[in-house]
């Protein structure tokens, strides 16, 4: 199962990439990396092109690329985005997790 964005976090990521004024081939990374207060935090950057190796999917129109070693620990993840004042950012419904952090920035399995 892929990653996938809802629509109003592909609008988000949409205009990120129009304000950055990047290349028609970029594309949404995501990945995971060891840190945060449960063991494992979220990545999110912008990248020219996928890599050899990486996991692609589309969402929404968004190019999502994963790199092998953070799939197996997103794979099935949702990523939304919240606009409240105080959980503002992206929010990842991650199936995998066993638990979070209550910031939801960090997840153990």
């Amino acid at each position: 199962m892929p990653i996938a964005l809802t629509p109003r976090a592909a609008e988000k990521i949409r205009a990120l990439l129009r304000r950055h004024r990047v290349g028609a081939d970029a594309c949404l990374r995501v990945g995971v990396k060891d840190g945060g207060c449960a063991g494992r935090s979220y990545t999110l950057d912008v990248t020219d092109a996928p890599g050899p190796d990486d996991e692609e999917s589309l969402s929404s129109g968004v190019r999502i690329v994963c790199d092998p070693k953070s799939f197996p620990f997103l794979n099935g993840t949702t990523i939304d985005y919240d606009d409240t004042l105080i959980q503002g950012g992206f929010v990842f419904d991650n199936p995998n997790a066993k638990s979070q952090c209550g910031c939801g920035e960090s997840f153990s399995l």
